[in-house]
C-alpha cells in the first residue's frame, strides 16, 4: 500500500493496530516485492470520522480528475484540441501528474462511484449541498451517451445495424463489470434497435449474467465480422496489437469508435478507417 490509515476510538486501539500492520510499515516481511517497494510507507493514526473521510476523499477526487478530463475531451472537440496532448502537458506539472488524466467513457466499477455518493450523502446529512461532487457524477454518467452519439454520428442511423463491442470489464485486468461503462453503452445501443455482438479476454462469464440478447464473440476478429462498426470501450492491451488491416477487412464500414483512446488518428486515418475518439 502507499499508506496506511488507521481511525480510532482510543490509543489501546491504536496501539494495537499498529502492531498489526508493524510488519507491513517496517518491510519485516518476506516477499519478492521488498526489494521494488519504498522503505517506508506513511503511517497516519487518526478519529474515525476522519478516516472515513480519507477513504472518501480520496476516490472522490480522483474520480473528479477523470470527469475533468472527460469534460476537457468535450471543449477539445469544438475547439480542434487533442486531448490526449492536453493531458500530457498537463501532466508535466508535478502538482498535477498524468495519473487517472485519461479522457474515454468513463469510470466504473465499485469503488469511485460508491465513494462518490457516500461523500455527496454524508454532506447532504450535515446540510452541505456537494454540486461539485454531483457534477462529476453527471459527467461521468454522460459519457456512454457520448460514445453512442459517436457511434450514431458515423452511422447516421443505428436501427438494424450491427455494433460490435472490444470490452466489458469496468478496466482491463480485471472480470468486474460492476458499474461497467459498457452496459449503459449496450443499453443505449439497443434502445435503438442496434445489434450487439461483444468481447472481452476475461469477463464473458460474469457479463453473460448480466448482458441479454447479445451475441458473444469468441474473439476481436469474430466480433469485427460483419460489424457496421467496431467500439472499444475497455482498453485491453491486446486490442492495441490488432491486426488493424484483418479488422478492416472483416468490418461491413471501416468504422472504429475508440471510447478509450488506444489508436493513433493519423495511422487510423491512412489505413482507411472512419475514427473517431474521445476528444480527438
Amino acid at each position: 500500500p502507499d499508506r496506511i490509515v488507521i481511525g480510532v476510538e482510543n490509543e489501546r486501539a491504536a496501539n494495537i493496530l499498529k502492531e498489526l500492520y508493524s510488519p507491513i510499515i517496517k518491510r519485516s516481511f518476506n516477499s519478492s516485492l521488498k526489494s521494488s517497494l519504498v522503505n517506508h510507507i506513511p503511517l497516519l493514526i487518526t478519529d474515525l470520522q476522519s478516516a472515513e473521510l480519507i477513504k472518501h476523499a480520496s476516490n472522490s477526487f480522483l474520480a473528479a480528475k477523470i470527469s475533468f478530463i472527460n469534460a476537457v475531451a468535450d471543449i477539445c472537440e469544438r475547439v480542434g484540441a487533442d486531448v490526449e496532448k492536453v493531458a500530457q502537458g498537463m501532466g508535466y506539472d508535478p502538482r498535477i501528474v498524468p495519473a487517472f488524466l485519461e479522457a474515454g467513457v468513463g469510470f466504473g466499477g465499485f469503488c469511485f462511484p460508491k465513494d462518490l455518493q457516500a461523500f455527496i450523502q454524508i454532506a447532504g446529512k450535515f446540510n452541505y449541498d456537494f454540486a461539485l461532487l454531483k457534477e462529476v457524477e453527471r459527467i461521468n454518467k454522460d459519457r456512454p451517451r457520448r460514445l453512442v452519439e459517436k457511434i450514431e454520428e458515423a452511422l447516421w442511423v443505428l436501427k438494424d445495424k450491427t455494433i460490435g463491442i472490444l470490452g466489458l470489464a469496468f478496466k482491463p485486468d480485471t472480470d468486474d463489470m460492476r458499474f461497467a461503462p459498457s452496459i449503459e453503452v449496450i443499453n443505449l445501443l439497443q434502445k435503438e434497435k442496434a445489434k450487439v455482438k461483444v468481447y472481452d479476454p476475461v469477463a464473458m462469464d460474469r457479463a453473460k449474467m448480466i448482458l441479454k440478447n447479445v451475441e458473444y464473440g469468441k474473439n476481436p476478429y469474430q466480433v469485427a465480422e460483419g460489424s457496421n462498426a467496431l467500439v472499444i470501450v475497455t482498453e485491453w492491451s491486446e486490442f492495441r496489437d490488432l491486426d488493424l488491416a484483418k479488422i478492416k477487412g472483416l468490418l461491413a464500414n471501416p468504422i472504429i469508435v475508440d471510447g478509450r483512446n488506444i489508436f493513433d488518428p493519423a495511422k487510423m486515418k491512412k489505413l482507411g478507417f472512419v475514427y473517431k475518439a474521445m476528444g480527438r
